[in-house]
């Protein structure tokens, strides 16, 4: 039977999926530096736009997401949906006037906050569960509609006089949303499942009207969240063998799945507009949601600390969520910030006191013996314990970037060569285009953990190369990416 209504289980596990799908929910809501009147907050909602139906030919957006992945459910399984999305609904600032009524004004300067004009996000949700053995049955079509509706907020001043007012206006939405499953061919329990998101607006636009028009009328954001409660849904990147032909069949269209949750469950899945890795999670250092398309949260936390008071004051009264940004970076204490500046995903600790992280012995271990700097312990037991991370340049006296060397074109290239560069073979940097063909000094020859070899250099007419150089600050160009210049041409 077809319900609206979610178990205990479901609304869990979709609580574990959302985390990831609120960033995917704001992405980009509003940038740096947060404020409405910065030239990138002037064209909003850049993802998961689903337009009325009558826009779709004047805009490159469309009205409808398809989405299409692999289950394995259970005799008895019950898939939960939930797709969310932002109605845009426009805000207004009005001045209070000495005879009661109010007054549309561009902005209302309150002590801590100017009030502005803004197109603030209204959560919107639709959910389904439905038994997935009916679902094969029968498709689910089920129609959605958000009403107009108009609201109003005081604005108090530090007294508590009213001084204005907030006007919020949501226009009507209407769309749909279709389910169908249908088993695959073959000895396996697999279905394919098909989950279509529409706009189904009759709205008309006017002659001459823009994308801010239509905006108000469309699905912002748009992205599902599906959890099977019994069964499992298969990887479209990391599927079995046996499945390879059918994921290719898959049709995702505006959107694409992965599964949700914790590293190795298959319950979850989130289908959104943005591509996303199998398992996506927030990173653990991450102070709060920054709302920036691409965030650095580095960056964006240090450069939004420095704005002015002014600033801050007009990024407040922008929107809400702007004003947490800037309340989280004001209070951001070093400790936090410090974490935000780096982090190891793909290394873990191997090693602990007296236990030993190479399983190797000892005479065959390369750059642990006695004349090659040790970086281990030697034990009696002929182990070796590793006091050093493979990871870390210490951890292998056999390498020396002073005295290390390659050879180009047959010849040694070393620290103290002098090369010219040719960087437009390899094309790995728009920068590049500035120093192909100029003279450089090797500085360092570098070999990392992948086996690849990175040649350091600075420019040679370069006025700041000792600061360059004492900073440790090279430029890094491949063996292919240089040519050796002869001794003559150096004397």
């Amino acid at each position: 039977m077809t319900t609206t209504t979610f178990t205990s289980r479901a609304e869990a596990r979709l609580a574990v999926a959302r985390h990831v799908a609120d960033a995917v929910l704001f992405e980009g809501y509003v940038l740096y530096p947060y404020r409405a009147s910065a030239a990138k907050n002037r064209l909003r909602w850049q993802f998961g736009v689903l337009v009325p139906p009558s826009w779709t030919a004047a805009a490159a957006e469309h009205d409808f997401q398809h989405t299409e992945l692999l289950m394995e459910p259970r005799r008895g399984a019950t898939l939960a949906v939930e797709v969310r999305f932002l109605h845009a609904q426009r805000r207004t600032v009005q001045r209070a006037l000495p005879d009661g009524g109010f007054q549309t004004v561009s902005e209302l300067p309150l002590d801590d906050r100017v009030l502005v004009p803004w197109d603030e996000g209204h959560e919107e949700r639709v959910r389904l569960a439905v038994g997935v053995d009916e679902l094969t049955r029968t498709a689910a079509v089920v129609p959605f509609a958000r009403p107009a509706a108009e609201e109003t907020e005081p604005v108090t001043d530090a007294t508590g006089a009213v001084v204005g007012r907030l006007v919020r206006r949501r226009e009507e939405i209407d769309g749909v949303l279709r389910l169908s499953a249908s088993p695959l061919d073959g000895p396996y329990a697999t279905q394919r499942l098909r989950v279509v998101v529409e706009n189904t607006s009759d709205w008309l636009p006017e002659e001459g009207a823009v994308r801010d028009a239509a905006l108000p009328r469309s699905l912002v954001a748009t992205h599902t969240l599906l959890y099977l409660d019994s069964g499992q849904f298969l990887s479209l990147t990391d599927p079995p063998r046996w499945a390879t032909g059918a994921v290719a069949a898959c049709r995702n269209l505006h959107t694409w799945p992965v599964p949700a949750g914790e590293p190795g469950s298959r319950d979850l899945v989130l289908s959104s507009p943005i591509i996303l890795e199998d398992h996506p999670a927030i990173a653990p250092e991450s102070p709060g949601a920054l709302y920036d398309a691409t965030e650095i949260d580095e960056i964006l936390a240090l450069r939004t600390a420095a704005l002015t008071d002014e600033e801050k004051r007009e990024a407040r009264g922008t929107d809400d969520r702007a004003a947490a940004v800037i309340d989280l970076t004001d209070s951001m204490p070093a400790e936090m910030l410090e974490r935000l500046h780096g982090a190891v995903r793909s290394l873990r600790e191997v090693t602990a006191p007296g236990v030993p992280a190479l399983r190797s012995p000892a005479p065959d271990v390369p750059g642990f013996g006695a004349g090659a700097g040790a970086s281990g312990v030697f034990r009696e037991d002929g182990f070796v314990r590793q006091d050093t991370p493979w990871w870390d340049p210490g951890a292998d006296a056999s390498v020396d970037p002073a005295r290390d060397h390659v050879l180009v074109d047959g010849r040694e290239v070393r620290a103290g060569s002098r090369v010219v560069l040719r960087p437009g073979l390899r094309h790995s940097d728009a920068q590049d285009l500035f120093v192909a063909g100029r003279r450089a000094l090797v500085e360092a020859v570098l070999h990392d953990v992948d086996g690849g070899v990175h040649i350091a250099v600075t420019l040679e007419d370069d006025p700041g190369a000792d600061i360059r150089r004492e900073q440790g600050r090279y430029l890094y160009f491949q063996p292919d990416e240089v040519d050796v210049v002869d001794r003559e041409e150096t004397s």
